[in-house]
């Protein structure tokens, strides 16, 4: 299932220097949820595995069965929205994993993908946007007028944006000794400029429905590109600073103008 991945120099060195005990490996099945029995082959090649579990009390009563499972004691690696590339601390040493979706993707974009994971990883942030609101996702919920889906996409948007404005710092420091890496993360950002400008726009025509446009948005962040509003809102030192307080308050006003 699991077969260990050669990284490329300027990539193993963004390990070395942000995540340097982490393991990579390409994985022989696509997933956006690890079955049970497969995760804990995991155990085959970490030294240990120890599951996320958070209190029953953070979720909403409608939660998502799969955000049920995440906070309950099972391993469950990689959740809805987290892309090609997925990192995890369930195990030590932490582990990275490739998705078979990746084939096909430019090599350059590819290798930022995996440097991202080595970054994020040193952030030392939470794995999923739930150890991120904690006891507040509730609290996110209910500012959020969207079935429970919708209320999940939006949250992992959020805090993805919050995750970009810490680690787009770091990228805009490879241009001098990494620049392949930077210009990767420029030509991506560069790709989403049209679409992210045009959001406000494609949702009052009901085009793009609002949580699609806050992931679009939110994932721009790390781009360092400059956002509409009521996204714009989200791209501040504010946001950072104050996370899941702000994140909350942003969308009390965000869905109370939508409803006006």
């Amino acid at each position: 299932m699991f077969d260990a991945r050669d990284l490329p120099g300027p990539v193993a060195e963004v390990r070395d220097e942000h995540a340097p005990e982490a393991l990579v490996f390409d994985c022989e099945r696509d997933f956006e949820t690890l079955p049970p029995a497969q995760a804990e082959e995991l155990g085959l090649v970490a030294d240990s595995l120890q599951p996320a579990t958070y209190p029953a009390s953070w979720l909403p009563e409608d939660a998502p069965s799969l955000l049920a499972r995440y906070a309950g004691s099972d391993l469950t690696i990689g959740m809805p929205g987290d892309g090609s590339v997925v990192w995890t601390r369930q195990t030590e040493p932490p582990v990275v994993l490739v998705k078979p979706r990746v084939e096909g993707t430019p090599e350059p974009f590819l290798q930022f993908l995996l440097a991202e994971a080595f970054v994020e990883l040193g952030l030392e942030i939470p794995e999923h946007f739930i150890g991120f609101f904690e006891d507040a996702y509730p609290d996110l919920d209910a500012a959020v007028s969207l079935d429970p889906n919708g209320t999940y996409q939006v949250a992992a948007a959020l805090y993805d944006g919050w995750v970009g404005l810490q680690s787009r710092e770091v990228f805009a420091e490879w241009h001098d000794d990494r620049p392949e890496l930077a210009d990767a993360w420029q030509d991506a950002g560069s790709r989403l400029e049209d679409r992210v400008a045009g959001l406000p726009t494609a949702v009052a025509r009901g085009e793009t429905e609002f949580a699609d446009a806050t992931e679009l948005a939110c994932a721009a962040i790390k781009h360092a590109i400059e956002l509409p509003a009521p996204f714009a809102a989200l791209d501040t030192d504010a946001y950072r600073s104050h996370g899941p307080e702000y994140a909350i308050r942003w969308a009390e006003k965000t869905f109370d103008s939508l409803a006006d």
